[in-house]
């Protein structure tokens, strides 16, 4: 275990309590940051926050723009050697900043979430271009980068109608309020 001082270990503690992740098993092999489709998007890579953790550098992890970024893809922790669930991680860290009203770096993030979960609340399944299309019309944004949305179109990245799990019973009890 990394302890550089008595205060240091007290965010990992406390991240590995909410996410269940033992932080100490990462072997620091950066796997998942290379396959990191939204890397490029990141100020810091996953092993890195990993890394700063362990460090105790609550602050510091809790304001980059990296929680925030991650999508929950699982392409990290698929091929992550130890099986660490950075998407978890990812979603622990994102919880803790809330709670610390700790101001959200990427603009407008919250609402693009928030899309996310307003598709697979209303298919079971995300639905790409409807995210995308209501994001920008929230943001009054609509060309800005209408070329990405052309382009993956054109490789079939984004589908025209979306598709509807068969059991939307069970999608409803996850957004039951408990």
């Amino acid at each position: 275990m990394i302890l550089l001082d008595d205060g240091c270990s007290d965010f990992a503690g406390e991240m590995g309590e909410r996410t269940g992740i033992d932080f100490n098993r990462c072997l620091q092999c950066k796997t998942c940051a290379n396959g990191c489709p939204f890397i490029d998007g990141m100020d810091q890579a996953p092993n890195r926050i990993i890394r700063m953790i362990q460090f105790g550098m609550a602050e510091e992890v809790l304001k980059t723009s990296t929680i925030w970024v991650c999508v929950g893809c699982n392409t990290c922790s698929s091929a992550c050697p130890m099986a660490i669930d950075i998407p978890a991680l990812m979603d622990g860290l994102r919880h803790a900043a809330l709670e610390r009203g700790i101001e959200i770096p990427e603009p407008d993030i919250l609402n693009f979430h928030q899309e996310v979960l307003n598709t697979v609340k209303k298919y079971g399944r995300t639905h790409k271009l409807e995210i995308m299309m209501r994001y920008k019309l929230k943001k009054m944004d609509l060309f800005s980068d209408m070329g990405v949305g052309l382009k993956m179109l054109k490789k079939r990245k984004l589908d025209l109608t979306p598709s509807r799990v068969k059991d939307m019973k069970a999608i409803e009890k996850i957004f039951q309020e408990p």
